[in-house]
């Protein structure tokens, strides 16, 4: 067995001293985007983050969002995972641990679906789980276990927190520098100062996360705060040349990335259109249009044609004035970052969130409607017209006995099918409505079991009268 590299030996070895590194983004940092991020300057990164239970407990989603991917090229890579079970976690990271260079745990997401999963960095208050997480990861695991964290408003605090998950066996931590209540429209600007003081406080290998627009945010964090390697999350996904410091035409990093679609398939293509969205952002805003039927399109090709004339009307001649966006410092069809509108303070100075300028429906859009549709429900309506929004007309669906969640209309014990298949495996029973067959299994089994009895019995029998007949004895 290889000996585990640690803290900057295996920085410099495993992951050969990187410097630019692609953040893990959900349902963002999917091979085809490592490749071509990699093709321009980064030279580290994350797989999405995964759930580690899910992960455990299912083997599609290991191999969609892992195993599928391997690729020669997209190394060193890191793997992460949320969860808030030691053993569970433990386990994923067995199951992952052959097909990356490290496994990372997540403590920075700061999204609603974290807090309702109590993952990320809601439990950034939990140190003793933590702690337990990370030692049993580093003494079960073959790869360095690194962690990916958000600071706390207290300096001293977050140092502290640093120290104790270095203390626990982490071998590279990356800070982001914003505390958990930055985010959405108080975003903000992310503490280099936290980052700098975790830096000089540990003896593992920082990455910095927070500010990185351009390559001279990279080149300005890494003299401010001496880390060893910028993470770029947002920067990337709207100019994946970043790390270059080169600023191309959308289109040209729009083809690039859709010819790696093609060459490494399967690639979902949700993420296809999210990332077309992301590069073409600032041209949709002029572009309405292709906006809607880029939203709308249900295939590859489809994506591919709607980038294709978002080009040629970005390459017609026109007006220099035309091709400018207020407020952009570039034509909004050159790579840039998207800059979030600051809060907005109401009449007693206190903050509130950000003006959101969304585009006006049309009558068409409304059909009429006294109550006019979010865009989400335009886009259900356009590819299902007869699909009903009025909560009145929606059918009451009957709550499961045990757990309250929708039962099945014809289900034999009144059940979700969750709880029906536990009754059903316990009693060894049947439910047609939900395709369980339990006891028609058993029964089958059963009466397999007989026959090969049956034919046993048999055969013996037919032994013992050939037995008696055998040559010499006559």
């Amino acid at each position: 067995m290889a000996v585990k590299l640690q803290g900057f030996e295996f920085w410099k070895t495993t992951l050969r001293g990187a410097r630019y590194v692609v953040a893990p983004m959900v349902d963002q940092s999917e091979l085809a985007w490592r490749l071509l991020s990699r093709r321009h300057g980064a030279e580290l990164c994350y797989t999405p983050m995964l759930h580690a239970q899910v992960f455990v407990r299912d083997a599609n989603y290991r191999k969609d969002n892992l195993y599928s991917e391997v690729c020669p090229e997209d190394r060193p890579l890191i793997t992460q995972f949320c969860a808030n079970d030691p053993e569970v976690f433990v386990q994923a990271c067995l199951l992952a641990q052959d097909y990356c260079d490290a496994i990372d745990l997540n403590l920075g997401c700061p999204q609603m679906i974290a807090k309702r999963g109590h993952y990320g960095v809601f439990l950034q208050d939990e140190w003793e789980l933590l702690e337990k997480m990370v030692k049993l990861a580093n003494e079960k695991i073959s790869v360095p276990i690194t962690c990916k964290i958000r600071v706390f408003n207290k300096m001293e605090e977050t140092v502290q927190y640093a120290q104790m998950l270095e203390k626990a066996g982490c071998q590279l931590l990356t800070v982001h520098g914003r505390t958990k209540d930055q985010k959405g429209p108080a975003t903000g600007i992310a503490s280099w100062e936290h980052i700098k003081a975790v830096r000089n406080a540990v003896n593992i290998p920082v990455f910095a996360n927070g500010n990185i627009q351009h390559l001279s945010d990279v080149e300005q964090c890494m003299e401010e705060t001496g880390v060893q390697g910028v993470m770029s999350a947002e920067g990337n996904l709207h100019n994946p040349a970043l790390f270059e410091g080169h600023s191309p035409p959308v289109w040209e990093m729009a083809e690039e990335y859709l010819e790696v679609v093609s060459q490494y398939p399967p690639c979902t293509l949700s993420y296809v259109r999210a990332h077309l969205f992301k590069l073409w952002h600032h041209t949709l805003q002029i572009h309405k249009d292709l906006r809607e039927e880029l939203a709308k399109v249900k295939n590859l090709q489809g994506l591919t044609e709607v980038s294709r004339q978002l080009r040629l009307r970005c390459q017609v001649p026109r007006v220099k004035e035309a091709g400018q966006v207020v407020g952009l410092p570039f034509p909004h069809w050159i790579c840039q970052p998207y800059v979030r509108p600051a809060p907005v303070a109401n009449s007693n100075g206190t903050e509130v969130k950000a003006v959101c300028h969304k585009r006006a429906l049309s009558q068409e859009d409304s059909d009429g409607a006294s109550d006019a549709l979010s865009k989400n429900k335009q886009k259900k309506k356009a590819r299902n017209p007869h699909k009903n929004f009025c909560p009145e007309q929606k059918p009451k669906y009957i709550k499961c006995e045990q757990c309250g969640n929708p039962k099945g209309n014809h289900c034999v014990f009144n059940l979700c099918r969750g709880c029906c298949k536990k009754k059903a495996h316990k009693e060894v029973a049947d439910c047609p409505s939900h395709g369980l067959r339990f006891k028609t299994k058993a029964e089958k089994q059963k009466s397999e079991r007989q026959e090969e009895e049956e034919e046993g019995k048999s055969r013996g029998l037919q032994e013992e009268e050939d037995g008696g007949f055998l040559p010499g004895l006559m």
